[in-house]
């Protein structure tokens, strides 16, 4: 399948531009809710949008999952950036960072995707910048954190990596926001620097972790 051109939004009209983050947002919950092979009729109906515009701003499925897939790792960097300019050190950056890129789900959408095709949507030249982007300061959050002795040490950066694809299964009795949550503090506590269980095999580190979203890119011809 041949890369297209993402659909960004530089150059767009307010109007166009909105109609595109409309149908981008609806596409992610739809996608979270149901499956990623839901109608894009739905989609379009869920943005309140016609179909028209919906396919002149993503011409297939693959196009808009790869936008729904940018969002989210815009999203997560955004996120990791705000808690490492606003929290008082490496830990609480860390613990925030967590929290809040579970909320969004992304180990969800992740199973969700055929592998192969995850491959490919993973692939994009255009997400490189902002995996770099997450990737640093998690290092750099994961390494301050053990450095004031807050963070256990035999945890790595390729360890918190894993940690935001964490995918939890609600009981239909409990809320999807509280059962998150608790698992989130549960996760948190067994991070601490405080004597407890070995965890098997050595840390994930940074070497590990860039391995880990590293993606093979198909050779350029021409």
């Amino acid at each position: 399948m041949e890369t297209e051109k993402p659909q960004g939004t530089t150059g767009l009209r307010a109007d166009a531009r909105r109609n595109r983050d409309l149908i981008v947002a609806a596409a992610q919950n739809l996608f979270l809710e149901q499956d990623v092979d839901v109608p894009l009729e739905e989609v379009a109906r869920r943005a309140g949008v016609g179909i028209g515009t919906l396919y002149r701003r993503f011409p297939d499925r693959d196009a808009l999952l790869r936008a729904v897939c940018e969002e989210g790792l815009r999203r997560m960097a955004e996120l990791a950036e705000t808690a490492w300019r606003e929290e008082p050190d490496a830990w609480h950056a860390l613990c925030r960072f967590l929290r809040d890129s579970i909320e969004l789900r992304v180990g969800v959408l992740s199973a969700k995707i055929e592998p192969h095709l995850h491959q490919r949507l993973r692939a994009g030249r255009e997400l490189h910048e902002i995996r770099q982007r997450v990737i640093a300061l998690v290092v750099q959050m994961t390494e301050q954190a053990q450095a004031s002795g807050a963070l256990r040490h035999d945890i790595g950066p390729g360890d918190v990596a894993l940690l935001l694809t964490l995918h939890v299964y609600t009981p239909p009795s409990m809320p999807d926001e509280q059962a998150m949550a608790r698992v989130v503090e549960i996760m948190l506590n067994g991070l601490r620097a405080v004597p407890g269980s070995a965890l098997p095999r050595v840390a994930l580190d940074r070497d590990d972790l860039r391995r880990y979203t590293a993606v093979e890119h198909p050779p350029t011809t021409g």
